[in-house]
Order: C-alpha cells, then structure tokens, then sequence
C-alpha cells in the first residue's frame, strides 16, 4: 500500500535501476537530492496536491525547476507501480508549464551581469564568469557547460565538442562549435587553473551540481545585483542566437 511504502525509496529505486539508463542521469540525482530534505520521511500516499504546494513553497524556485524536480517525483511513484512494489500510483501536481519567453540580454546587461559574477564573494567569481561566457558565446544548455571537461576543449583547433565521452547521443545533440577568439583568451587563462581530466567549470576541482538560476544560486545572486529581472541561464542560449542573427553570424 503507498501509505507504508517511503517515498525515499521510489526515489532510490528509480536512480539505481532506472536513471543509469538515461542520457543524463545527473539531472535525476540533482532532482532526488534537491527533494529528499521535504519528502524523505514521507509516505508515498502523503503526496497530494497539498504537500506538493508545500514543497514548492519551501523550495523557493522557479516553476520551470519545480516541473523538473516533482517530475522526478511522478516518474519514481510510477515505476516503483509499474514494477509491482505499490498497488496504485498517487497523482504527483506539477505547476503549470511556464510560457515560453522571448528574453535576451542587451549588451549593457550581459555586462552587467559579468561584473557582479566578477565581484561576487568567494570561489563564484571564479567559476561563474567563465560559465556565462560560455553561454553567451556558445549558446550551449546549462547541463552541456557544467559537464564540460578539458579534453573536450581542443585549443589546438578552436574547437569545443559538447557531448562528453560516452554520452548517447540524442535528437537534441550536443554539438562540436569553434572557439570565438574572445572566449579563447579566457579559456586559456582559467586552463591554467584546472586539471587535464577536471571540469571547465568547478568548485575546488569538483563538479557544480547546479549554477541556479534568476531566483537561486550564484547566477540569481548576480542577477540581483546587476539588478536585471526574469532572467535564467537559458536567457543565455537565446541572447547568444539573437545576437548571431543581429550580426548575420
């Protein structure tokens, strides 16, 4: 019966079994790790429109990151009922699927927005410059830059191949894209700071699980002090193809 059947471990069955199979099964442990503090000691039945309310309150993200999260949460209750371990699967309430938006950056605030990554306390002015440069030079998802390596960066030919090493390859497709030579002068000086194996974009040599976005993490802390609103990391990609197809790139 889902009233005795924890919901931390339709979380646990799904990552073990089920997300070594994905694409991306990062994104699966980002989501279980970022749920687990609200509904670790909760019972599969206790999930209802009302806790699912609860959680978005307490978690204090965008809709678009509570679709994702809770989502992870439907699709661990179904398979824990698709696999005979419950009787029936509760019905897990996502938030509306957010509009799609038609923001980019101007040019005055993607340097705004480069100045308090820049002037930000601690290791983020470190890393957090280097992650929106990528994004507005490159146009590349989120996931794509926080999984980049240094192998896949060839200096040699300009070159930066976004699909890691063994990674399916999907529809989407990460792709292969030369170097702009701006965004090469600045990748040669953080290399200096790297590892030959190690992440382009870390913390202490470890990977980020998640840069945030315009209401959390170190990119929403910039966002607020450059003082420019409704802006996430996919502002970025589609800054980055507003401005190619300005210039005729």
């Amino acid at each position: 019966d889902p009233s005795a059947f924890p919901v931390s471990e339709a979380l646990s069955l799904y990552g073990l079994e089920h997300a070594p199979s994905l694409n991306a099964p990062e994104r699966i442990g980002y989501a279980i790790a970022a749920l687990l503090p609200f509904w670790g000691n909760s019972m599969v039945a206790h999930v209802t429109q009302a806790t699912c309310r609860a959680y978005g309150a307490q978690r204090g993200v965008s809709d678009g990151t509570l679709r994702k999260e809770l989502g992870v949460l439907r699709a661990a209750i179904n398979y824990a009922h698709r696999h005979g371990r419950i009787t029936h699967a509760p019905y897990v309430f996502l938030p509306e699927k957010p509009q799609g938006r038609e923001r980019w950056l101007t040019k005055g605030e993607a340097a705004r927005l480069l100045n308090a990554a820049r002037t930000a306390r601690g290791d983020v002015r470190l890393y957090l410059p280097l992650f929106i440069l990528i994004g507005l030079y490159t146009g590349a998802r989120k996931g794509a830059i926080l999984s980049l390596r240094w192998p896949q960066i060839d200096f040699a030919r300009k070159r930066i191949d976004f699909n890691e090493p063994g990674r399916k390859r999907t529809s989407k497709g990460r792709p292969v894209l030369p170097i702009p030579s701006r965004l090469l002068t600045f990748l040669k000086l953080a290399r200096k700071r790297g590892t030959d194996l190690g992440y382009v974009i870390h913390h202490n040599g470890a990977q980020i699980a998640d840069i945030g976005d315009g209401k959390s993490g170190s990119f929403g802390a910039a966002c607020r002090r450059a003082g420019i609103e409704d802006v996430t990391p996919h502002t970025l990609r589609h800054t980055c193809g507003t401005w190619m197809a300005q210039t005729g790139v």
